[in-house]
């Protein structure tokens, strides 16, 4: 018996497993079972070469980035400035978008895997200390990582003259307070040096400039650093051999809604396609009770909804950027033909709204009216002229030439997207990206509740 029931899905067909292996057995959070299944042979592959030729590995293997840009590591780790010292490794471990629960289970079921990855990236970019930053809710994660943590140190795989090499490296457990919008890189690191969680500026600053303490700073997700050590054991060639050239390996998929089978999967990057998860035997197994798919969000609740047009796209993110959305975090919500569409927007809305650090106004006031605007018209007190309402003032967090709500029903592709912004970061754009998708392709279920109120005259004196 394994520790999740779905992880039997893991050990069936030939899918390659790069980072959920381990899932299948019990133990797999231990270091006994992490050493019996080939754990931390990859530092000893990357400590036996020069660091640059981990980096070279890294880079050419395009190791892309797997907390939502999707940006190369290698390349990211390339924008430190040369020369400057200490620079540090920032693991964005404070997964928070709603339906996303891949990083959970990772560092939950294998938090070696994680800590092997966090030294090979440290040994290959020359950071001199890492900081793992978990999401504060996760406390079953938090006490894995910790306890693993515990055992890679007292077994000499982190701290002083790492497997007798010249390589040192010490690893900071740090616990969040729980804040969606610290998973924003800049915010974490503010949150990390003891500050409010408030995303900076940037330009002019990036953290691979100036980071954590004012130093080089490098944030990689958690998916991303699991990577590395099946990376380093295998080679890159075997690497690239899985995907396609332009999203090479695999990528972790959290499933949730009206799936018959909801759950994590470990995907082949940019060959499986939506409907091969959402309808395959292997994976989700169709909609539940055969209904039909009304709608899906493809990357996270903060990306603009698809339909079942959409259905044959692969996992590749230029393709699904091309179409109108975004791969995002990684997490796939499905909505079938019994779903309200007014409060499924409203239920994203809110939860964006209420994440808001308040630092940009637009972001602030404009999420709070969108929800205030919705949860009017799904209490059915709504006009009209609400639904224009919802437009303008999303068009106030998202400037630019959106179709307009009065418009006839369109397709995603005309959703300019990613986004203008008048914000820091994503979280004003993430509160109206669920409105916008909503109205664009359901208004009339917008129109449905409103009552259509007619004047009532008024008679002055008796």
């Amino acid at each position: 018996m394994t520790t999740y029931p779905w992880a039997a899905g893991y050990v069936a067909g030939d899918r390659p497993q790069i980072v959920t292996a381990r899932f299948q057995y019990e133990d797999s959070h231990t270091l006994e079972r992490y050493l019996a299944t080939g754990g931390y042979q990859g530092l000893r592959a990357a400590l036996a070469k020069p660091a640059a030729s981990v980096h070279d590995d890294v880079k050419g293997a395009t190791v892309l980035g797997r907390g939502g840009a999707g940006f190369p590591a290698g390349t990211k780790w390339g924008l430190t400035p040369a020369g400057k010292f200490p620079r540090y490794l920032v693991v964005n471990g404070d997964e928070s978008e709603p339906g996303t629960y891949k990083d959970r289970l990772l560092m939950e079921c294998d938090p070696h895997q994680l800590i092997e990855g966090c030294l090979i990236a440290c040994y290959a970019a020359g950071l001199s200390q890492c900081f793992l930053y978990i999401r504060g809710e996760m406390a079953v994660a938090h006490e894995r990582v910790g306890r693993a943590l515990n055992e890679a140190y007292a077994a000499g795989y982190v701290g002083k003259n790492i497997l007798g090499t010249k390589f040192s490296v010490d690893i900071a457990l740090h616990w969040g307070a729980g804040a969606y919008v610290v998973g924003e890189e800049t915010a974490l690191i503010e949150s990390l040096e003891g500050k409010r969680g408030e995303p900076r500026l940037k330009p002019p600053y990036f953290p691979a400039a100036i980071g954590l303490y004012g130093q080089p700073t490098i944030v990689n997700n958690v998916e991303t650093l699991a990577n590395l050590p099946w990376l380093l054991r295998n080679g890159v060639e075997a690497y690239t051999a899985i995907g396609t050239q332009t999203s090479p390996g695999t990528r972790m998929v959290a499933v949730s809604g009206h799936v018959k089978r909801p759950g994590v999967f470990e995907i082949i990057n940019g060959t499986t396609t939506f409907r091969d998860l959402l309808y395959g035997e292997e994976f989700c197994g169709g909609i539940r009770n055969g209904n039909d798919l009304k709608a899906f969000v493809p990357g996270g609740g903060s990306a603009p909804w698809f339909t079942p047009e959409q259905l044959d796209l692969p996992f590749e993110g230029r393709l699904v950027g091309a179409a109108g959305s975004m791969l995002g975090s990684g997490a796939i919500m499905v909505m079938d033909s019994t779903t309200d569409i007014p409060k499924a927007a409203l239920s994203l809305t809110r939860f964006y709204a209420h994440e808001s650090c308040g630092q940009c106004t637009p972001c602030r006031e404009g999420g709070t009216w969108l929800e205030r605007i919705l949860s009017r018209i799904c209490d059915g007190h709504g006009t009209t002229s609400d639904l224009d309402l919802l437009i303008e003032v999303g068009t106030s967090i998202c400037p630019g030439d959106f179709p307009h709500a009065s418009s006839t029903k369109l397709g995603l592709e005309a959703t300019p997207f990613p986004y203008k912004m008048t914000t820091i970061c994503f979280v004003g754009p993430s509160a109206y990206a669920p409105v916008h998708s909503a109205l664009t392709l359901f208004r009339e279920e917008f129109e449905a509740k409103i009552v259509k109120r007619t004047s009532i005259p008024v008679t002055v004196g008796h």
